[in-house]
């Protein structure tokens, strides 16, 4: 639960490439491709086209990336090409400015979890509502099996996220069935929804990352775009992520203050592993160090 813009390439990090790599980056974030579900609670919009879609030998895998989902307003002049920011607490201003400075930018959101103080919060039934998060205050868990009470409010969260000119979408809490959620979620549980988001957000031309998830790789691959991870290098378990960057996905890693790590702890590996890292405080403001030269 802790949690990308692109004039150059980099994803959650901070730094320039070549502008030659401009068209690349702006390809992967902004244009993606999905694959269908059988779920039909409401009709999708219309899908993205699948000739727009590169193949994964065409995405680049080092993109310098910021991460701030604090600390507002966004800092804009980070020297990074994606920026990850909140959907909400942020205006169709703030993504201009930066596309307008070639960034690409992703929109934060939670999908798996209610939060009181979203605009939003009113709409969403009591039936789906579940136990609390553990460490968020005024945040509960969603009952993800329920896709025809939830769809209402995830397409609308979609539709704006389309609409304030963001690229791509962090999905958060996308791996609720390996929580005490106050339901009886299973895997298969998660993989359908986790994949039913995914084809919403390509329909409307947005890309999308897998969160945190990396029990289900393997079977979420096809359809996400991008991973990103939090404590990966700190908890040993990087090397699930390795699929994404064999199929030329980018994944992005945050690795955090509070656990003790710097840079010369995960760096040289991270950067092996061709893992976009940053080392951030856990209450994702402006601060941000990057692996990337």
């Amino acid at each position: 639960h802790e949690w990308i813009s692109g004039m150059i390439f980099k994803f959650l990090g901070h730094r320039s490439v070549l502008l030659g790599q401009v068209v690349t980056i702006v390809a992967l974030i902004s244009v993606a491709c999905g694959q269908g579900d059988d779920i039909s609670t409401v009709s999708p919009p219309t899908p993205v086209h699948a000739g727009a879609c590169f193949t994964a030998g065409e995405q680049k895998l080092r993109i310098d990336w910021q991460w701030q989902l604090a600390e507002e307003p966004v800092d804009l002049g980070i020297d990074a090409d994606l920026y990850d920011i909140d959907l909400f607490e942020n205006s169709a201003a703030v993504i201009a400015a930066l596309h307008a400075r070639q960034r690409k930018v992703i929109c934060y959101v939670s999908v798996g979890s209610w939060e009181e103080w979203r605009p939003d919060a009113g709409g969403f039934p009591a039936e789906v509502i579940g136990k609390d998060y553990g460490g968020w205050p005024g945040e509960k868990w969603l009952d993800i099996r329920r896709i025809d009470l939830l769809a209402p409010l995830m397409r609308a969260r979609l539709d704006e996220c389309k609409a304030k000119g963001f690229d791509g979408v962090e999905p958060d809490n996308i791996d609720g069935y390996t929580n005490d959620t106050g339901f009886s979620l299973t895997y298969q549980d998660q993989l359908k929804y986790n994949i039913w988001l995914a084809k919403e957000a390509h329909a409307r031309g947005l890309s999308i990352g897998l969160k945190n998830n990396s029990d289900q790789v393997a079977e979420l691959l096809p359809n996400f775009d991008w991973a990103l991870t939090e404590d990966c290098f700190a908890e040993g378990w990087c090397d699930q992520l390795l699929p994404f960057i064999d199929a030329g996905k980018p994944v992005f890693a945050a690795e955090y203050t509070d656990t003790g790590m710097t840079l010369d702890a995960f760096c040289a590996e991270a950067n092996s592993m061709r893992i976009n890292a940053v080392l951030k405080h856990r209450e994702l403001g402006v601060y941000r160090e990057t692996c990337q030269d």
